[in-house]
């Protein structure tokens, strides 16, 4: 089977590179955690076009079940066909409505599994998914027949550190935490997506984005999908790199920070270090 490796367009650091590829042989399912921001969703397409195999993705929400990646019975549309008495209720199998893992099982070919942010839904979802993971087949109760995976997809799970997630699941995964990337790995990424930024620029706005960064009392660090936006938004507005050079080593409000700060007390912290800024200058 084809390698994981960083592409033209994801850089992976190497221990990535290795939890994925570990992950595939053991076959176990990869749990990624990480900041928001550090391309744990991006990687799933990643590793298929690196494999070769087509991507389904589960996106959770709150209100997410585990049920819902298996089937769902929909009781409501067949009470309804039967009133108005459409022979297709006679074959409650009309009424099953496949899951993401559903698919993924049947499917001709493996394929690479994405279940996204698996620390959204209730405590109990991780659980809930144990057996089918862990045996890959479910029994479907309204058919009584048992959906057996053809092909074992590689499945990717990431999680935002919202809440812990049970220790019977941990056990059943290959963990990886992507560390957020160092300066010289910052600049392969921004090279990667901006080839023709121009030099200057990009010194002085990843200067910019580490100090901010490395400022005590942020809520929310920007990240590299916002520095990536920011570095779009200079370009386009023809930005100097003068305009973020700074001399002294205060952090000041730079240009265009929507792009970088994402909250009101955040945007107050600055001001508030431009304004003692200026009166110590």
């Amino acid at each position: 089977m084809a390698q994981f490796r960083s592409t033209s367009t994801y850089i992976a650091s190497r221990d990535l590179e290795v939890a994925v590829n570990a992950a595939v042989t053991l076959q176990r399912p990869l749990l990624v955690k990480g900041e928001p921001g550090t391309g744990k969703t991006v990687l799933a397409q990643e590793v298929a076009d690196a494999l070769g195999m087509p991507l389904i993705e589960w996106h959770i929400k709150s209100t997410t079940k585990a049920q819902q990646g298996l089937y769902e019975y929909d009781a409501v549309s067949r009470l309804r066909d039967g009133q108005l008495g459409d022979a297709r209720v006679h074959d409650i199998s009309n009424y099953i409505v496949r899951g993401k893992l559903w698919d993924a099982f049947e499917a001709d070919t493996p394929s690479v599994v994405l279940i996204d942010e698996i620390d959204k839904a209730d405590i109990e979802f991780p659980n809930d998914l144990l057996l089918e993971l862990d045996r890959m087949r479910f029994f479907v109760y309204e058919t009584r027949k048992t959906i057996v995976a053809r092909q074992r997809p590689v499945v990717i799970i990431t999680s935002n550190n919202e809440k812990e997630l049970p220790d019977a699941f941990l056990r059943r995964c290959f963990f990886h935490y992507i560390r957020f990337p160092d300066r010289e790995t910052m600049e392969r990424i921004v090279a990667t997506h901006y080839p023709d930024i121009k030099h200057d620029l990009a010194r002085e706005a990843l200067t910019v984005f580490f100090k901010i960064r490395d400022l005590p009392g942020l809520k929310k660090k920007p990240a590299t999908s916002e520095l990536l936006d920011w570095l779009k938004l200079l370009m386009i507005e023809d930005m100097p790199a003068e305009t973020l050079r700074t001399r002294d080593k205060h952090v000041v409000i730079p240009p265009l920070h929507g792009a970088l700060l994402k909250n009101e007390q955040d945007v107050h912290l600055f001001e508030r270090l431009a304004f003692l800024a200026r009166r110590e200058g």
